[in-house]
């Protein structure tokens, strides 16, 4: 199997998008013989290998996938995995869920190893622990492992999936050259970017030294028309109407978001083996992600009274009811607001690791140090989050009635690209700096054994993680009915795009008037407003937060045979130890108070997987664990602000205690021959400190106990489900059909729950849990051509629990259409043509019912063309 693997992994490198023409005659689980052909079919074969043989459950990817299908990064090769869905902000993937559960319930690893996080910063939401994809060039990547059972020696973290990405090492490549040149096509754009990979691999004669090095510039154009909705409220006219209970929409805004992306990403792998027991290997990675973001927006307040002496009022006999849904109305006084936001949002990721290995005889030891830096952050003060606005009131006539997946009506009466029109609105800059460093290290030592025990294992691990984030605004406002025009014509153009949302029906403002970022910095970022001091909420903001996890395990691998059947497995207990402190600034008025909350946490956690081989082709596996998952770190800090008037506060709970779960996990696996199988599993996890938002009593120095609006442990939930996967390559048809080859999986998950949101109870769902999902694969390779067509699909989601009087939020179900074609050319050189999006399929949210509109987003077709090249 080591053989096949690396042969795998060498063609891969070598021209993954190529179709190999000599056969491979492989043996089939039963003895006789199966030609496979082609890259891809030969990465099936080495994923159905690593499925099959492993302890526990798992499903592999390897770089001949990575690098065929049309994947910009590591994220959208996983959406391929059985139970993987992933999140598609603007058109390009960037977290992951494993079997319904959520980007945060993921532990993702690095070549084994934990690894920093960078952080949201280009609006004002921070999510935490969700690893970003977009940070693993999809090139660099040998395979990628989606473990759903842990074993007691696994990192603790998920209670959805361990996903394990492995780089490039020398000894896998051996001596090696490939250069790929591609550009990349955005439609909505009308642009091509380049993206150019090398990677560099040599291993001397005697296979004792190898030096790998690999370095990538990438760049992508991005454009996205959205209709965007803030949410559905109940009440907020309710005098106006003489009637409780009706929900309006709030702000919405007519908005194109672009992007200029660029990234720049190097590795380095050495390896030394001076003889055969002994390996050493330094993996160094490095990224740098800059995304200038710049947003051209409309936004229509129909509820907003903030600005004094304008208060919304419905025409009286205007209002249209669907059930507690006012589908259509008119309303005066409301506020449009012309807006223009501005970041350069750059993100740098640094990893290097240092592992040991020495196996002689029956001993196995192991040792592993890695450190990562994460930093996500704006150069500058002046490329922060730039907001600049100005306003109008005026009328609004809506119409809703045809529901979220058409664009509504929104009238008014006074022209949105005069400038005539406008008056100044406050103007705002908020930069943020997110930093975060993982130090980890661990030991294992294992010994083989003949007999029922075959293999005992133990070991420890130590992890230092620091997240340190702070925020501020810089504000300014300007006088009172302030007529735009006072700053001259050069601080407003129109929308620069004719065609948006083109396609689309719905009477919208589609032409209006949008700020100059620069002209806009010119009038009021002075030197004086750039130096004043941070106030208390920049204060608040802030938090820093520490963890120190200290972990053991002992592991027994047992192998035996049941009648005929052969059975092995492991069963394992571990022991996590974690000392964490939460640090931040508390807030009452403009009072400001540094705060640290220290606490600790002591889990156990036992693990449990049989394998039992029933026939030669058929195997079952059991598993049962228990898995945990911390609560995201925004969530735990203290970014507290209390009231001056009464005993109550909203922000972070230093209180929050690991998400904790029971899971049990059932599989029976067909491997019909060496690259087919059919493969069924359920799962069940029965989860319990479900954090959930509620109030809670806090202890706040110098004010007592007050009322928390937070989040807070109690909540709990079950999730269960099936999955069922499907891959063959038709080696039985004749030619040239031979080179067809077909995969599906589909996964349905359940969820039964019961917790608040507010005072809005929440009934079986959870936020990111997809009921069903599903995708499909059809490919051929024969000679110099090789071609593949993937459909994915993931049913609609909760996206936003709402609260008492918000209404949740739905993301509705998304597919995509991808496709590729290679050729090749010459011996060393093939020619690729991939899209992504092929039928330009929009994503929408709705609010709670679907005739209450959410998002829409239409980002287009993405195409990628080049040529890669063996040296």
């Amino acid at each position: 199997m080591a053989s096949s693997t690396s042969a795998i992994l060498f063609a891969a490198i070598a021209l993954p998008a190529s179709a190999q023409t000599e056969p491979d005659a492989e043996a089939g689980v039963n003895g006789e013989d199966i030609v496979v052909t082609g890259s891809y079919a030969r990465s099936l074969r080495a994923a159905t290998d690593a499925k099959r043989t492993a302890s526990y459950q798992v499903d592999s990817i390897n770089s001949t996938d990575i690098g065929k299908f049309p994947t910009q990064n590591v994220a959208e090769a996983l959406q391929l995995v059985t139970g993987v869905a992933i999140t598609r902000p603007r058109g390009e993937g960037l977290n992951v869920s494993v079997r319904g559960l959520g980007p945060q319930f993921q532990n993702t690893l690095l070549n084994g190893s934990p690894v920093a996080v960078n952080e949201v910063i280009e609006n004002g939401g921070a999510a935490g622990r969700q690893f970003r994809f977009e940070m693993l060039p999809a090139e660099f990547t040998s395979s990628i492992d989606v473990i759903k059972t842990p074993t007691s020696d696994m990192t603790e973290g998920a209670l959805g999936g361990n996903i394990n990405v492995k780089t490039f090492e020398p000894f896998d490549v051996g001596t090696k050259t490939t250069l790929n040149v591609r550009g990349t096509y955005t439609e909505r754009t009308g642009k091509v970017k380049p993206n150019a990979t090398l990677i560099t691999s040599w291993v001397n004669n005697d296979d004792t030294f190898g030096i790998l090095v690999g370095g990538q510039y990438w760049a992508k154009d991005v454009r996205n028309d959205r209709w965007y909705n803030a949410g559905w409220y109940k009440d907020r006219f309710a005098s106006q109407l003489g009637q409780t209970g009706l929900y309006l929409p709030t702000r919405t805004r007519a908005t194109v978001e672009t992007e200029k992306r660029e990234r720049i990403s190097g590795m380095l792998s050495v390896q030394w083996r001076p003889n055969p027991e002994m390996t050493t290997t330094l993996n160094v990675l490095a990224t740098r992600l800059d995304v200038a973001y710049d947003e051209y927006g409309l936004d229509i307040y129909p509820d907003d009274s903030s600005v004094a002496g304008h208060r919304p009022t419905i025409v009286p006999g205007s209002t249209v009811l669907d059930g507690d849904t006012v589908v259509k109305a008119t309303i005066n006084d409301v506020r449009f607001m012309a807006s223009r936001e501005y970041s350069l949002n750059r993100h740098d990721l640094f990893n290097v690791g240092l592992r040991q290995t020495w196996d002689h005889d029956a001993w196995h030891v192991a040792g592993t140090v890695n450190w990562s830096y994460a930093h996500s952050y704006h150069p500058s003060y002046d490329v922060g989050t730039v907001r600049s606005r100005a306003m109008f009131f005026a009328p609004l006539t809506y119409d809703a009635t045809r529901g979220y997946k058409d664009v509504p009506d929104f009238n008014t009466t006074v022209d949105p690209t005069n400038p005539a029109n406008y008056q100044l609105y406050q103007f705002n800059i908020a930069p943020k700096n997110s930093k975060d460093w993982n130090f980890y290290t661990r030991a294992d030592v294992a010994y083989d054994f003949e007999g029922f025990i075959s293999k005992l294992a133990v070991g420890g691990e130590y992890q230092f993680r620091k997240r340190d984030y702070s925020r501020r605004d810089f504000i300014v406002n300007p006088v009172a009915g302030t007529p735009l025009s006072s700053l001259g014509s050069g601080v407003y153009e129109q929308l620069p795009f004719d065609d948006y949302l083109q396609g689309l029906g719905g009477n919208i403002p589609r032409n209006f008037l949008v700020p100059v970022t620069s002209a806009y910095l010119d009038a009021f970022f002075t030197p004086t407003v750039e130096n004043s001091a941070l106030t208390p909420a920049d204060l608040a903001a802030s938090f820093r937060t520490t963890e120190k996890i200290l972990s053991a395990y002992a592991r027994a691998d047992y192998d035996f045979s049941l009648g005929s059947v052969p059975v092995t497995g492991n069963v394992g207990v571990r022991y996590v130890h974690t000392d964490q402190v939460a640090g931040g600034n508390l807030r009452s008025g403009n009072a400001i108070t540094l705060v640290e909350y220290p606490k600790t946490f002591n889990n156990v956690l036992p693990s449990f997987n049989l394998r039992a081989e029933l026939t030669p082709s058929l195997v079952g596996r059991l598993s049962a664990s228990r898995v945990l998952t911390r609560p995201n770190v925004t969530d735990s800090a203290p970014r507290i602000t209390i009231s001056t008037d009464a005993p109550t506060a909203s922000g972070g709970n230093p209180d929050l205690v690991p998400f904790l779960a029971t899971q049990f996990d059932g599989s029976l696996e067909w491997y019909f021959n060496t690259s087919g199988s059919l493969t069924g599993a359920v799962f069940y996890k029965s989860m319990d400190d479900y954090i959930t938002q509620q109030n809670v009593p806090i202890d706040i120095p110098g004010r007592g106990t007050v009322q928390l609006s937070t989040q807070v442990n109690g909540g709990d939930a079950k999730v269960y489900g099936f999955e069922a996967a499907y891959s063959q390559v038709f080696t039985f048809l004749p030619q040239p059909f031979d080179g067809l080859g077909f995969q599906a999986s589909y996964t349905r998950t359940s969820v039964k729950a019961n917790y608040t949101a507010g005072s809005r109870v929440i009934k079986d769902e959870m936020i990111g849990l997809s009921k069903n999902s599903f995708n499909v694969v059809g490919f051929f390779e024969k000679g110099p051509i090789s071609t593949r067509l993937s459909y994915v699909w993931r049913d609609r989601y909760l996206s936003g629990t709402g609260s008492t009087t918000q209404a949740p939020t739905y993301t509705a179900a998304f597919g995509s259409l991808d496709g590729s074609i290679a050729y090749r050319l010459t011996s060393n050189v093939t020619l690729s043509l991939e899209a992504i999006n092929i039928a330009k399929a929009r994503q929408y949210t709705y609010n709670d019912l679907p005739i209450r509109y959410g998002d829409i987003n239409d980002y287009g077709r993405t195409i990628l063309f080049g040529a890669r090249a063996e040296f």
